[in-house]
């Protein structure tokens, strides 16, 4: 019987059929066939359904193992009599039935030699166990009959420890009571119309070792049985001692360690200082590097084990690669190919299914099904982001959501908010749940821009926010981003904090009295429209009665626009003027732009605007239809803002242009530079001598309004300094300074990263350094900048010089040298 798919074996049964999962490095079909072999059996008939070529393309017509060997398919589930019915035309005298997915070295010989003592129809070969609550219990008379069976037994109901063992030895008249073409089981349906009907019906209680390994716990149990020799099967290789076996072309390190008895496989090799544990099997040609530690667990075939792994009580699948120090504790089990990064910590029983990866320096406490990966850190640049219901599920929303509500007092009040898309619905809500069992409030904005979110967390009662968008250029994908008391973005040191707590899962559980409450703020919108009004000299934006096409990027910064652009008196073309979870998915900056800029040109407009769907940032169109790039733009509102705004600084990231300082020094301005990140940035903003700050992405910072990225307030405050400046937009870009400035992306391994940025800090010595974000190097006339990539193996090279060539040369010099580091 081999059509079982083993699904509590699961994530090892995920790419094969259960009888094909490897026992002592041999499929467990294999042993069972050895099994029937010593006792005279040399016909036979396997029943198949899942996976069905994997047992085929092993045992073929069977005579490499000695025997004759057909198969019987099931084309749909048929019960255990009903398969064996489908193989009835092979199945002519009497014959026995076993599971060709057990451990069992039981003594078929007798039980068929009770069965033809007692002249049966039909004999089950009978087990006592220690547990026989998960199995179906036979009771017997004396003389070996069956009286009765109870199927999945209470301890109430538990009169025999005799459970059967799946073994039958069986009559062909046994057809008679196997109804066709239809599911038929034997213990549930053949065997009782048996008794019914007073056929000779007997059990036979069987001598020797029986395992149903039906869980990944029993896996692992039938390994350490067969290193205590407590079950007799053939253990491929050279025996060297009671209990160790070397597998042929095996290469064992003179300075390797094995303590105990283990299972070394065909074409292993095992370094120098090595330690191979108790009960440890290695299937073929797995690779054990130095300093390895391993303790009861099975490897499969072709796997990796990099220096310092350390393994204990895990199940690693076929081909799997784990690199240096990685841990895996009791439990563990990894499906094939799947792929662990250097320094990663899985915890106790957490299941890693086929083809995943878990990235270096992650820590896993929870099994990684749907999830693409297993990532090293739970935030990554914008927050916790991952794709919808696959990576980002309710149950880590609410997990995630309970590490954050337990960083804030009880009894504290949080903003919640989301975009339009169903995705973020479903999160939000299980982000609120999590943090009212934190014993934390929750006022909910539902749908709102991430400004106005700020914004309402900037109030008095709120302690800080969390709202759930779709990742921009990724619509399956969602995003939590948590804001502090501030508005700002949750600094490094409090993700950390957050993700420690999540990682131990040291949440804060309330009593029910103390359970959140879930309330909606009155007028957040209103109030956000009024305080933006306020920012700007309305009088003087009226008067020069701007016409303007605006693209609200299908977000819910049009339930806020109108009502801003109607109090300064412009006569506005308002495009995508709703939330539309469709639009914003497909929404393509770009795209939307150069339509906008198509309307500019025809309705004579003075500024195009495209704000994001999140509203945050924002894509300008000026007077001639051009569509700026966000340098250019970034450069235009520099050269606006610096001769009109409270402060001496003005915040930007280290990659932005030299050409800035060149804008803002004649006004008795300076650049104050900063990390790329954008918490960084904003930390900066709120410096009170900091006027303006700005992203290279199009994000823009007024702290006099809010020390955040906000476009609608951008666009006003552009409007107001055109007004100011009594100029246009295409005049302002006109009289810019020309930027040249190049990129290159250099593959940097993970552990080469600080190697990389201390080697290029030595050779540049010599030359003026900034280390505020990486390692820029100031040339004659341009600079240089090398800058680790937070989130992929990548490290990126900024330039910048007086020509495009010289910054496209001064790129690929930093980028070749870099290479060369990291051969």
């Amino acid at each position: 019987m081999a059509g079982g798919e083993g699904t509590r074996l699961r994530p090892l049964t995920s790419n094969a059929p259960k009888p094909m999962l490897p026992l002592a490095n041999k499929p467990m079909m294999e042993h069972i066939v050895e099994l029937l072999v010593r006792h005279g059996f040399d016909d036979i008939v396997v029943t198949v359904a899942f996976m069905a070529n994997h047992i085929r393309t092993y045992f073929g017509d069977g005579s490499e193992f000695g025997v004759r060997m057909v198969y019987a398919t099931e084309e749909q589930p048929l019960g255990t009599a009903g398969s064996v019915r489908n193989a009835m035309d092979e199945l002519d005298e009497r014959f026995l039935v076993i599971s060709g997915d057990v451990l069992t070295d039981i003594d078929l010989s007798k039980i068929v030699a009770h069965h033809e003592e007692h002249d049966a129809l039909a004999t089950i070969g009978l087990v006592a166990v220690e547990n026989p609550l998960e199995f179906g219990i036979v009771i017997t008379r004396d003389d070996g009959s069956i009286e009765r069976f109870l199927e999945k037994p209470t301890w109430g109901q538990v009169f025999s420890d005799t459970i059967n063992t799946g073994i039958f030895v069986l009559e062909p008249e046994i057809f008679d009571f196997i109804a066709p073409g239809r599911a038929v089981d034997f213990s549930g349906e053949v065997f009782p119309a048996l008794l019914e009907r007073g056929k000779p019906l007997y059990g036979a209680v069987a001598e020797g070792y029986w395992e149903d390994v039906g869980t990944i716990d029993a896996y692992v149990r039938a390994h350490k049985d067969v290193l205590d020799a407590k079950v007799e099967v053939a253990v491929p290789g050279f025996r060297l001692s009671e209990c160790v076996w070397l597998g042929e072309g095996a290469e064992l390190h003179p300075q390797a360690l094995i303590e105990g008895a283990a299972v070394i496989g065909p074409g292993c090799r095992v370094d120098a200082g090595a330690r191979i544990g108790n009960y440890t099997v290695l299937g073929g040609n797995v690779r054990v590097r130095g300093d390895v530690d391993l303790e009861r667990s099975v490897v499969h075939e072709n796997a990796y084990l990099g220096e310092g792994v350390r393994l204990r009580g895990t199940v690693v699948g076929r081909a799997c690669d784990l690199r240096r120090g990685a841990r895996t504790d009791d439990g563990v089990v990894l499906g094939d190919e799947c792929f662990v990064g250097e320094g990663a910590v899985i915890g106790p029983g957490v299941k890693v299914y086929p083809f995943k990866t878990v990235e270096a320096g992650a820590t896993i406490n929870s099994s990684i099904v749907w999830e693409s990966k297993g990532a090293r850190t739970l935030f990554g640049r914008s927050g916790v982001a991952g794709l919808a219901n696959v990576d980002i599920t309710p149950e880590l929303a609410a997990r995630v959501a309970m590490a954050w509500a337990s960083t804030l007092k009880k009894g504290a009040t949080v903003v919640t908010s989301r975009d339009s898309s169903r995705a973020s619905r479903m999160l939000k809500r299980a982000i609120m749940a999590g943090v009212n069992a934190s014993g934390v409030d929750v006022f909910d904005l539902e749908v709102a821009s991430v400004p106005v979110t700020r914004f309402a967390v900037r109030q008095p009662l709120a302690s800080g926010g969390i709202t759930v968008r779709l990742v921009e250029d990724d619509p399956q994908s969602v995003v939590f981003r948590f804001f502090d008391a501030h508005g700002l973005d949750v600094t490094e040191d409090g993700q950390r904090k957050i993700e420690r707590l999540f990682t131990r899962e040291d949440f804060r559980r309330v009593f029910a009295s103390e359970i959140g409450d879930i309330g909606f703020p009155p007028r957040a919108l209103e109030q956000y429209t009024v305080a933006l009004g306020e920012t700007v000299d309305l009088e003087r934006v009226r008067a020069a009665s701007f016409k303007l096409v605006v693209d609200y990027g299908y977000g819910s910064s049009s339930f806020v626009m109108p009502n801003v652009l109607a109090k300064l008196g412009a006569d506005v073309l308002g495009v995508n003027p709703y939330a539309s979870t469709a639009g914003a998915m497909s929404f393509d900056q770009r795209a939307h732009a150069e339509h906008v800029a198509t309307l500019v040109r025809a309705a004579g407009a003075k500024v195009g605007a495209v704000i994001d769907p999140d509203g945050e940032h924002l894509t300008l169109i000026d007077d001639e239809g051009r569509v700026l790039s966000d340098t250019t733009a970034l450069l235009a509102l520099v050269s606006l803002v610096a001769g009109n705004m409270v402060g001496d600084q003005i915040a930007l990231p280290v990659t932005v242009s030299q050409v800035v300082e060149s804008l803002v020094a004649p006004h008795g301005v300076s650049v104050l530079y900063t990390k790329t990140s954008a918490p960084a940035l904003m930390d900066a903003a709120t410096r009170p001598e900091v006027g303006f700050a700005a992203s290279t992405d199009g994000g823009y910072i007024l702290p006099g309004f809010l020390p955040a990225f906000d476009a609608a307030a951008t666009l006003v405050k552009l409007l107001e300094l055109l007004a100011r400046e009594r100029t246009d937009l295409s005049a302002v870009v006109d009289a810019l300074p020309r930027v040249h400035m190049a990129r290159e992306d250099v593959v940097t391994p993970w552990e080469q990263k600080g190697m990389v940025m201390r080697s290029l800090v030595e050779h540049t010595k010599d030359r003026q350094l900034v280390l505020v974000d990486g390692v820029k190097v100031l040339h004659e006339g341009g600079w240089a900048l090398a800058l680790p990539d937070p989130e992929e193996p990548v490290t990126t090279v900024w330039a910048e010089g007086r020509s495009d060539a010289e910054a496209r040369r001064l790129a690929q010099e930093y980028a070749r040298r870099i290479r060369q580091m990291t051969r």
